[in-house]
């Protein structure tokens, strides 16, 4: 189990400053960004989020029975895309279709601050119904999604690209992104505004001329059959999907570890890999979308293809490290934690581990210049059960603890550095200058700790008698010490 997931998310052509000027810095999330006019062209879905408890099966028949706790809606599909860039601050229409029922209805009231532009799509709204208990997908109810004609388009749809700063095509295979009327229209905008297109295997392909495309690995092989798996598959695919389709680039995504950007350069095709951030998360829902949208505005801002893929990563990692879908509900309060994600990913393993009968086990400490001594003591003290939390002191937890010239990295590099290694399952930072806080939220079975000390001298005892957990310490390698690496680091210097 690893405590760590990354998101993976890029194109040449039209990644100017667009229609309206406006200038973004390539690195960063999109809620820095000047206000832009972005146009997201697609289907429209009516997504909805059942989350509950289980605790018995049906007497009818041996199937879970669900206690639903919420019942969480939104606009999936190009509406998803539209929700993120409108809590963005941005100016956003979307070009869509939408049937005339409920929940079309439902769809624009989920959408107060989008501009809509819609056509009839001449069907039913399709809706799609997630059950979950706990962080588990139970089942998926589709309604409607049957793949329909080509819809008709309006002189108000095509309209709607006029003078836009960027286009995001968000595909889902439903027929918006086939139409003539609206890829001719997408064109025009190609030859002057950065157009990002999320394909879809089912969809039409991508208009020639645009700025990039960004399938995941799993639709690259199939619009490729092309044989393989990571960087080596991925460089391959993005090289044939750039001739294929006649665009600038294609940005290959690869989960979490990132994404592979082939795209034309004056001297050939030119592959580069951009490796996704570490961060803690759960449900992957939509992080392409927001990879998609993070693409369009960084280009939008005169961001080159590399530079804009790579904040289309990054806004994607922070995504899910923030809670992912979740996190885009209009009353969902903030996870009050020192880095996004990280009390959440722990009490997931922490469930997890708990629910097999597993046993849970956590440290702590400072961290600052892993050495051989910390790799040895977290190697042991992953082995006294199923699973090790790392409780981290947090940047003004240590300089509490060691002095204003400590720590000599960051809390956010001590932690990208801790998930790395295969005995650590998640991390959680902490302000105080103990983390007998920390522990009370997720109360492991065992606190291991490295030293030479008893077990009953350590002052976390107190804290894991209250719910009955031990205190065990493992092996401690005297002379290894980061406050010894930092002086002869200085001594060097």
């Amino acid at each position: 189990m690893s405590g760590a997931q990354r998101a993976g998310a890029g194109g040449s052509g039209a990644g100017g400053s667009g229609a309206g000027g406006a200038q973004r810095a390539a690195a960063g999330g999109s809620g820095a960004a000047a206000r832009l006019r972005i146009a997201v062209v697609g289907d429209t879905l009516l997504d909805v989020d059942v989350s509950g408890t289980s605790e018995r099966l049906s007497p009818d028949a041996p199937v879970p029975v669900v206690d639903v706790r919420t019942d969480d809606r939104r606009a999936g599909g190009a509406g998803l895309v539209a929700t993120m860039l409108a809590k963005d601050g941005h100016d956003v229409t979307l070009v869509t279709v939408l049937g005339d029922d409920d929940h079309a209805t439902s769809i624009r009231g989920l959408l107060p601050d989008v501009r809509i532009v819609a056509g009839p799509s001449g069907v039913a709204t399709p809706v799609k119904t997630r059950v979950r208990v706990g962080d588990h997908a139970l089942v998926r109810i589709d309604e409607g999604c049957d793949t329909p004609p080509v819809p008709s388009v309006t002189d108000a749809m095509t309209a709607a690209l006029d003078g836009v700063d960027a286009v995001i095509v968000a595909d889902y295979g439903r027929g918006v992104a086939a139409a003539p009327e609206l890829r001719d229209a997408i064109a025009r905008v190609a030859a002057h505004a950065p157009v990002v297109w999320d394909p879809h295997p089912r969809g039409a392909d991508p208009v020639a001329g645009i700025a990039v495309a960004t399938p995941n690995a799993s639709e690259a092989r199939r619009f490729t059959a092309i044989g393989g798996e990571g960087v080596p598959f991925a460089t391959d695919a993005a090289a044939a999907l750039v001739a294929t389709w006649d665009i600038g680039a294609v940005a290959v995504t690869l989960g979490d570890r990132g994404a592979l950007v082939g795209r034309r350069t004056a001297r050939g095709m030119d592959s580069r890999f951009l490796p996704a951030p570490s961060v803690s998360a759960g449900d992957p829902c939509g992080a392409g979308d927001r990879l998609a949208a993070g693409v369009a505005v960084a280009l939008a801002g005169g961001a080159d293809v590399p530079d804009a893929v790579a904040a289309g990563v990054a806004d994607a990692s922070a995504y899910l490290a923030a809670g992912g879908v979740t996190s885009l509900l209009a009353d969902a309060a903030p996870t009050p934690v020192a880095v996004p994600g990280a009390d959440r990913d722990a009490l997931r393993v922490v469930y997890e581990v708990r629910s097999a009968g597993g046993t849970v086990v956590a440290t702590g400490g400072c961290f600052d210049l892993l050495h051989a001594g910390h790799a040895r003591t977290l190697s042991a003290a992953r082995a006294l059960g199923d699973c090790l939390v790392v409780c981290l002191n947090s940047d003004d937890s240590v300089r509490q603890l060691k002095g204003p010239e400590r720590p000599i990295m960051t809390q956010d590099d001590r932690v990208e550095l801790l998930l790395a290694l295969d005995c650590v399952d998640a991390v959680v930072v902490f302000d105080e200058t103990t983390p007998d806080e920390a522990l009370r939220r997720f109360r492991p079975d065992v606190w291991a700790k490295g030293g030479d000390y008893t077990a009953d001298e350590l002052p976390e005892a107190r804290t894991l008698a209250e719910w009955g957990g031990r205190v065990v310490t493992v092996p401690f390698h005297p002379g290894r010490s980061t406050t010894r690496l930092a002086s002869a680091l200085a001594a060097v210097g």
